[in-house]
């Protein structure tokens, strides 16, 4: 059995139909929703103009811990099959629990 802290990542595809976007469609809220619902207790502020490129900005108690490749492999994984495909880059301007994020 996974460990209470460990992020329970949703399934992209049923995000996406529920938000009724399509897959190449792409925008920062479809992106934000994935990262919430996969990473329990996370903020995201993701932003991306063309639709394929964006920025995201996470706050998380979940990253404690953990080293800025692993936090940036969490939010990866929400995102699954998406990245690479319909989101060609996702740059990070941070990672970080609420105390180093200056919220806790």
């Amino acid at each position: 059995m996974p460990a209470a802290d460990t992020p329970r990542f949703p399934c992209w595809r049923a995000v996406l139909a529920a938000s009724h976007c399509e897959t190449e469609n792409v925008n920062p809220q479809t992106i934000k929703s994935l990262i919430e619902q996969g990473i329990p207790g996370a903020t995201a502020n993701v932003r991306g103009d063309d639709g394929v490129h964006f920025e995201a900005s996470v706050i998380s108690d979940a990253f404690a811990g953990k080293l800025p490749l692993a936090r940036q492999r969490m939010i990866y994984a929400t995102l699954g099959e998406l990245m690479g495909r319909e989101i060609h880059a996702l740059s990070f301007t941070q990672t970080a629990t609420r105390a180093e994020a200056g919220q806790g």
